[in-house]
């Protein structure tokens, strides 16, 4: 039959890591022998775990090893990782290994090299510059021939993101994705996540949906940006149309946001906006000339905060601004997440998919919606450390405006 010893170390009880290693190898037909445990004794010290694992056939131990490494377990008597070359651009070995947001380690020789650029669905490129060697991910389209790609599960190392024993902050995601608690507690915890980010020297990064003017939080978010909360904005196309549209005509898809009523022929006052922004040549040409003076993207202009809009098939228009292509739209948006330590999500599914699937594991993710299968989504698609908040946006945004401006004058 054969056998395996892997090994595990972290927060393997707090994080209940122990208990789904477990769980994977029953579920894989499979049977395994405890060698050697030990409990981290302080708050601080990681557990230990060396378990020997044996399958019916190879092919079983094959997948089981593959969820293992997922959960941390690399095998004890590992060399270093294979290589092998690539032939074509874009085209990866067929037994090549695809990464997960985890932080991960690659062994070669007596080193371990940290993989830099940790995303999720790529594969590990292992380079030297003669002096030093790199590991680091790489997206399938941007193999490039003679690259050398890891291969198979030997020689890997995962580090899965573990639930600290002393950490209090983020409360509220311990009970999942729920409409049932106070949006305050919720506002007050990304509140803080926020100004230890900010205290990090991390970046802020904030991706939105039109639902942020819809919902009439376009001016707490340009709270945000004046205050220096906001690092990054990306979104779509229809944010900045609409943002736009609210600031030229004071619509939001045709109503009125003084009162809630339809404007007459507002219907076509987003063409109206779009309009005009080719008429002044982009976003930004359009505030130095005065034709733009407020909304979100008038204060991200004026701050000098970037932002990317990224396009799809159903726009109007587009902006000038926004990027229809869409690998360029993804490496924009790749771009602006380096350095972030919180990501907040305002109102859109996809954007929001999408960035989560470009983050490490360590990156804290806050997903709001009015729809709880958003946040459950983000969740599901590979996004695990993302907190859903299940609330208006507007009055998230209006609220996390006012607690980090109390927090400043205090």
């Amino acid at each position: 039959m054969p056998q395996e010893v892997v090994e595990a170390e972290g927060h393997l009880i707090d994080s209940h890591m122990m208990e789904r290693i477990f769980d994977t190898v029953v579920e894989f037909n499979g049977r395994f022998e405890v060698e050697n445990f030990s409990i981290g004794r302080t708050n601080s010290d990681a557990s230990r775990l060396r378990l020997k694992i044996e399958t019916e056939k190879t092919t079983d131990m094959e997948q089981l090893l593959s969820q293992l490494l997922d959960l941390g377990c690399t095998p004890a008597d590992s060399g270093s990782a294979e290589l092998a070359t690539v032939e074509r651009d874009c085209c990866a070995p067929e037994d090549f290994y695809s990464t997960t947001n985890h932080k991960t380690l690659v062994r070669s020789g007596s080193d371990w090299l940290e993989v830099e650029n940790q995303r999720m669905d790529a594969m590990v490129v292992v380079s030297s510059d003669g002096k030093t060697k790199h590991a680091v991910c790489r997206r399938l389209r941007d193999l490039k021939q003679g690259d050398q790609v890891v291969v198979g599960m030997r020689g890997i190392r995962v580090v899965p993101e573990s639930k600290e024993r002393d950490r209090l902050a983020f409360a509220f995601m311990s009970n999942g994705v729920s409409s049932e608690r106070q949006v305050e507690t919720a506002v007050r915890q990304v509140a803080a996540l926020m100004r230890q980010s900010r205290e990090a020297g991390q970046k802020i990064v904030f991706v939105a949906g039109p639902v942020t003017v819809h919902t009439g939080g376009a001016r707490s978010m340009a709270k945000l940006i004046q205050g220096g909360w906001v690092q990054s904005l990306l979104a779509g196309n229809a944010l900045g149309v609409h943002d736009i549209e609210s600031a030229l005509l004071g619509t939001s898809l045709g109503v009125r946001q003084s009162d809630g009523r339809q404007e007459e022929h507002g219907h076509r006052n987003h063409m109206r906006a779009i309009n005009a922004i080719y008429h002044a040549g982009s976003i930004q040409q359009a505030v130095e000339t005065g034709k733009l003076t407020s909304g979100v993207m008038y204060e991200c202009v004026k701050a000098g905060v970037p932002f990317v809009l990224a396009g799809s098939l159903r726009d109007d228009g587009p902006l000038p601004d926004t990027i229809t292509d869409m690998n360029r739209a993804q490496d924009a948006y790749a771009e602006q997440i380096k350095g972030a330590g919180v990501v907040v999500c305002l109102g859109s599914m996809l954007h929001s998919i999408a960035t989560g699937n470009m983050l490490p594991s360590w990156v804290k993710v806050v997903c709001v919606d009015i729809n709880p299968a958003v946040a459950t989504k983000v969740s599901d698609r590979g996004t695990g450390q993302a907190v859903g908040v299940v609330t208006d946006v507007g009055l998230f945004l209006d609220l996390l405006a006012r607690n980090l401006e109390e927090g400043t004058k205090s």
